[in-house]
């Protein structure tokens, strides 16, 4: 049996246990691990070892667990409420400024907390209920809370671009300079869509009656501070990491403890606030590296089989395409894909494949892994099985359908493809903050 056959086998066993609702890295890893044994004998047991190994030499992994519970931190003590307190104070006198208000509350909670879950929960919970009581359209402000909510996978810090880096052996640190301007400037784009399409259809995103914005300028600045305490935790954290004085993993620490320091000296840290943080950064932490090992133990077996130069020379050698033709059509697997998997589950399947062939391409890894994020917040919303919209579909009220989440997603998802092509067309607003910190 040729190599090739054996790599098209691996990777067709393993789409087929996804598809049977495995978990990832069961799936994942059990393929690697027997595809190692038939093919190396007793020694391939060496393969799942070394990836444990790997995995746990790898130093930069302790960001993880410190960045998801200083993002639990903040969501489970209610920080989240005074920012969105704020944002209907000072910007609902604006035709759709809830709106523009709730994607600028989940910037900020992805500044907090780098997964798109925490973003949908505080969106669906707090803003949502909210918009509807105000008169907001329901396909609009639906469409608002997932495209915001998309932001956490982009934004550092972003567990996403964690787990690209650790295989795709990346910096962190770049990724997360990479993605920053690439994340507000998706953020300004809904925004801009809002503004004008409220400004068109005011009965979409009507303002707020002067009477209930009016509070004292004492209670106004105070909320102003509220929402500018998620943006003092985030300068803490990055700015000693950003000019040398500290290393990613001590400055993930000093995000994790200004956000403990602050939910005490608001009052609102106690025993289960304690322990659900807990509770969820061990749980989600234990998944990702779980997830980590099982893609790093089946990568070393796909790519010792040659399967990736195979690749490779069936698109550039026997197709003729062009490497960027190659990349576009990366891009489309990648939302394909993203109708029945999640932003993990695609990134462990596809990068032993990818990621070299994307470096051998002369493309730069650090973009792509921006590009890579970018698609993924696309394929979250992409019809019939994105992530994001059953996420909704479980947490919206009764009187939204799923048709009207369907339907709220399609002017959202046509300005993240432009802004795709921005990113595709332009790789200096990735890589132009990177080159800045750290040199050419």
């Amino acid at each position: 049996m040729s190599y090739e056959l054996i790599g098209i086998m691996m990777f067709s066993s393993m789409m087929l246990m996804m598809l049977t609702g495995q978990r990832v890295f069961a799936a994942i890893g059990a393929v690697g691990a027997i595809a190692a044994i038939a093919l190396y004998g007793t020694g391939g047991s060496d393969f799942a070892f070394s990836a444990a190994m790997k995995l746990m030499k790898w130093y930069p992994l302790l960001t993880l667990p410190m960045f998801i519970f200083m993002g639990y931190v903040l969501s489970e003590s209610g920080l989240a409420d005074d920012l969105y307190k704020m944002f209907h104070i000072w910007m609902g006198g604006l035709n759709g400024g809830l709106a523009i208000g709730t994607i600028g509350l989940m910037v900020l909670v992805s500044a907090m907390n780098g997964l798109s879950v925490a973003g949908m929960a505080i969106g669906a919970t707090i803003a949502l209920p909210e918009l509807l009581r105000r008169g907001y359209d329901k396909q609009m402000v639906t469409g608002v809370v997932q495209a915001g909510s998309s932001l956490g996978i982009l934004v550092p810090p972003s567990v996403v671009l964690v787990l690209y880096a650790m295989i795709a052996r990346q910096p962190v640190g770049q990724l997360w300079l990479a993605g920053i301007l690439p994340g507000l400037m998706m953020a300004a784009m809904f925004i801009i869509y809002i503004a004008v399409r409220c400004k068109l259809q005011p009965h979409l995103g009507p303002a707020l009656p002067a009477e209930e914005r009016q509070v004292s300028k004492r209670e106004k600045y105070r909320l102003l501070g509220a929402g500018l305490l998620p943006l003092g935790i985030f300068a803490a954290m990055m700015i000693p990491f950003i000019n040398g004085w500290t290393s990613l993993v001590e400055s993930s620490a000093v995000g994790a403890l200004a956000a403990l320091f602050a939910a005490i000296a608001k009052g609102r840290m106690n025993k289960v606030v304690f322990e659900t943080s807990v509770r969820q950064t061990l749980a989600i932490s234990c998944m990702f590296m779980w997830i980590i090992m099982a893609a790093l133990c089946f990568g070393a077996v796909f790519d010792g089989l040659g399967a990736v130069r195979a690749i490779e020379n069936l698109f550039t050698e026997q197709l003729g395409l062009s490497p960027w033709t190659i990349l576009i059509l990366m891009q489309l697997s990648f939302i394909l894909m993203g109708t029945f998997l999640d932003d993990t589950a695609m990134l462990v399947i596809v990068a032993p494949l990818y990621v070299p062939l994307v470096g051998s391409l002369g493309f730069d890894l650090i973009w792509y892994g921006v590009l890579y994020t970018m698609t993924t917040q696309i394929a979250y919303m992409t019809p019939p099985f994105g992530y994001n919209l059953f996420l909704m579909r479980a947490m919206a009220p009764p009187e939204i359908s799923l048709s009207d989440i369907y339907r709220s997603i399609v002017p959202f998802v046509i300005v993240m493809l432009i802004g795709l092509a921005i990113v595709m067309r332009f790789p200096d607003i990735a890589l132009w903050l990177p080159a800045l910190v750290y040199g050419s």
